[in-house]
């Protein structure tokens, strides 16, 4: 196993950092790397908003719902999905957005996001430092949008931590891989892996809250699914900000 999958395979989580910047050659380095990551037809359908402004830092905190983390980390990315500039392509071309009501617009979009966050965790992880993806950031998508005077036809998808580590947690334990990895066609009988996974997760967290809960995957995934927009139904406005901001007015 070579050093970039000794990397891969211990991603963990990070939420607390040592008060220290990072250099800007780390940024640059990270950056350049997103910058590369594959995107449907080269279309490079995402933005990034580095948020260096401490006002604004802390009305995504609590925007994201007052996670202390997007506050304290030495950086916080928001990683959007972007038509904007497709839409400016259109005009040169003397043509019409006429996808923009496509829902696999929305897929695309999201889809380069996932691929060049996952890219920057990487890259950040291979210099060192540590990263935690903040998906609270569609809680209140429209104050997201207007915190960061968003234009038409971009959407903010996840926020990114970055910072030396200031804690080391074990890494969470994943699914069997026989539950996520298939030949051919798709397994539906994957219950006993669930339930064992279950027992797995339970340890886990028993563990590293030092016997305070005992929460186990099924549970905390249900906790969100259960209902229409989530726990809590916190995550509710997606589909009118969505057609406010261009998408799927049709």
């Amino acid at each position: 196993m070579n050093e970039t999958i000794q990397k891969l395979v211990g991603h963990t989580s990070i939420r607390r950092y040592l008060q220290k910047e990072v250099p800007q050659n780390m940024i640059d380095a990270i950056l350049q790397a997103v910058q590369q990551a594959p995107s449907w037809i080269n279309g490079q359908q995402l933005s990034i908003i580095r948020v260096t402004d401490a006002d604004k830092r802390q009305q995504l905190q609590q925007l994201a719902g007052d996670q202390v983390y997007v506050g304290q980390a030495p950086e916080f990315w928001v990683f959007c999905l972007d038509f904007y500039r497709v839409s400016k392509a259109l005009a040169l071309e003397g043509k019409t957005f006429q996808a923009a009501d496509n829902p696999d617009l929305i897929i695309v979009g999201a889809s380069d996001v996932g691929i060049s966050l996952g890219t920057a965790v990487a890259a950040a992880e291979s210099l060192g430092l540590g990263t935690v993806a903040i998906g609270g950031v569609r809680r209140d998508p429209q104050a997201v949008i207007d915190v960061l005077e968003l234009p038409a036809y971009v959407y903010p998808i996840s926020g990114l931590c970055i910072g030396f580590p200031d804690e080391a947690p074990d890494v969470k334990p994943r699914l069997p891989r026989q539950a996520i990895v298939f030949e051919n066609t798709y397994n539906t009988e994957v219950d006993e892996m669930l339930e064992a996974y279950n027992e797995t997760i339970s340890a886990y967290m028993h563990k590293r809250t030092d016997g305070q809960a005992k929460t186990n995957w099924s549970s905390g995934v249900a906790s969100f699914y259960s209902e229409p927009f989530y726990r809590g139904n916190s995550y509710a406005n997606a589909t009118p900000i969505l057609k406010k901001q261009g998408f799927l007015k049709k």
